[in-house]
């Protein structure tokens, strides 16, 4: 006799399995309460005898009070689940831009990059050229150790009063984007990312007054120099490895302007 083979799941059956897997994993209300509340009804079932008017009072209202907390719970993930679909697209923007600037930010104040601007194309062409000379900068920087990259660094852009204030102005920017009242809807991994970014651009800041520490201290200049260089070093690789783990997940894009996107190099004054 031949076994018949077990049918396939129905699309509908997967989809009420997804839903279902969605309601429990986006709960707001710790599932150890759930557990804690049939396992409860489960006793009070079973010893019914004893007390069967005690425990089937007490059984209809955990009953009640159960049903009362998931109606409440999956309206508040449904109005949760609302609220971030009307404002996901203007954040992750919001952060895009905020992680394209520092790009280009890092490309010209720390590395001197100066685009090879070709002729002969349109304007967005041109645009889109720089950029992949850019992100081709990045991407090659970041393979290169923190020792290494502080021969690349661009001294006489970097280590300036302007840089600083660029710098945390940058810093507060991303510091907003994690205190905003939206932030709680974000990616776990992507808040953790701004984090890091936000706390090694801090970094630099303070490598940054290191270096200046020279002027005042011109006999121990060699010192303050150079632990100023080395602790940008590794700030400014770890930045560069984030940035770019933000581009691959999507979070680098320039300004639309008049239907045209904006190069936004952030040119040193």
């Amino acid at each position: 006799m031949i076994a018949e083979k077990p049918m396939p799941e129905s699309t509908e059956e997967k989809s009420r399995k997804k839903s279902l897997f969605n309601v429990i994993s986006n709960t707001e209300i710790p599932l150890a309460v759930y557990a804690a509340i049939f396992i409860t009804m489960a006793g009070l079932w079973v010893f019914q005898e004893l007390h069967e008017d005690v425990t089937l009072g007490l059984f209809t209202e955990l009953l009640g009070a159960a049903f009362t907390l998931f109606i409440i719970d999956t309206l508040l993930v449904r109005s949760k689940a609302k609220r971030w679909k009307l404002v996901q697209q203007h954040i992750d923007y919001l952060i895009a831009r905020n992680v394209n600037r520092l790009r280009d930010g890092i490309a010209v104040r720390f590395l001197g990059f100066e685009p090879d601007i070709p002729d002969g194309l349109t304007e967005d062409k041109q645009l889109a050229a720089i950029r992949q000379q850019r992100a081709e900068l990045l991407l090659k920087m970041a393979d290169v150790e923190p020792e290494q990259l502080v021969t690349h660094l661009s001294e006489s852009s970097l280590f300036t009063e302007n840089t600083y204030l660029y710098l945390n102005e940058r810093a507060d920017d991303i510091w907003d984007v994690i205190n905003m009242k939206y932030a709680e809807y974000m990616a776990p991994e992507l808040v953790s990312s701004l984090i890091r970014l936000h706390t090694h651009i801090k970094d630099v800041c303070g490598h940054l007054r290191q270096f200046q520490r020279a002027e005042r201290f011109p006999e121990d200049a060699v010192y303050y120099h150079q632990i100023a260089r080395m602790g940008a070093g590794f700030s400014v690789a770890e930045i560069i490895k984030l940035v770019n783990e933000l581009k691959a997940m999507g979070y680098s894009e320039s300004a639309a302007i008049s239907g045209h996107i904006a190069a936004d190099l952030d040119r040193v004054k």
